[in-house]
């Protein structure tokens, strides 16, 4: 029986449009000025300072250059490419989750998660833990599942995991989430869209699921992982 139930988030538990379609969107639109009203935050302070360090060793030719830490515009600019460049930048991400935050508090953005995912969190948190890895922020996942269209979920997780626990392209990851949680690594199930993502989950020595939903690009090669459509298929 597994100890740890893993779980990505775009296209596993919320559609690709969560993020595509809403989050994504809402964060281009409001990112500049929620810099300018909050810069002087300590916590944004540190965003910023984490923005400049990842431009600083930036490789791509084409990246907008910081030269100032303190300066939004051209803070904006580089972030602005980083989204159209769809990269997993942490201090981008970190970004976009306070400006979601006041986005899901004002009633504008929902947690959308597929009927099937709260009570499969709830079978699975009866029996063992359930955790979240995305590339999205951890402050960005709790606020999907703490205003979800099914209503606070966050009582059924004990763990959220972003890049900066490490990419989840390598197997070192999952490695260190494992050592996190304090189980081996065959003691958890990790479930994702995307095969880039669970061969390093699988290398590493988890179990693993390809979430086949509604929405999601089409997988030509499952490369050996078990598929599901639905959450209701994990006992």
């Amino acid at each position: 029986m597994m100890q740890v139930y893993l779980l990505d988030v775009e296209g596993t538990t919320s559609p690709v449009s969560l993020v595509s379609e809403q989050l994504f969107p809402y964060a281009r639109r409001h990112l500049e000025p929620y810099l300018r009203a909050h810069s002087r935050k300590v916590v944004v302070q540190a965003d910023l300072a984490l923005l400049f360090e990842e431009n600083r060793i930036e490789t791509d030719p084409g990246a907008p250059r910081i030269e100032d830490a303190a300066s939004v515009d051209q803070a904006m600019a580089y972030l602005l490419w980083l989204m159209d460049q769809d990269r997993k930048s942490t201090a981008l991400k970190s970004l976009q989750g306070k400006v979601w935050k006041n986005g899901y508090q004002a009633g504008e953005l929902l947690g959308t998660v597929f009927p099937d995912v709260p009570p499969a969190l709830a079978r699975w948190a009866a029996k063992g833990r359930v955790a979240i890895y995305s590339s999205g922020s951890v402050e960005a996942q709790k606020l999907i599942f703490g205003h979800s269209s099914a209503g606070d979920l966050t009582p059924l997780l004990s763990g959220y995991f972003d890049t900066r626990i490490g990419p989840k392209t390598a197997a070192a990851s999952y490695a260190a989430i494992a050592a996190a949680l304090g189980v081996a690594t065959s003691d958890i199930l990790f479930v994702s869209d995307l095969p880039r993502e669970l061969n390093p989950a699988q290398q590493a020595g988890c179990d693993t699921r390809l979430s086949l939903r509604q929405g999601n690009a089409p997988v030509a090669d499952p490369q050996g992982h078990l598929a599901i459509h639905s959450f209701a298929e994990i006992p």
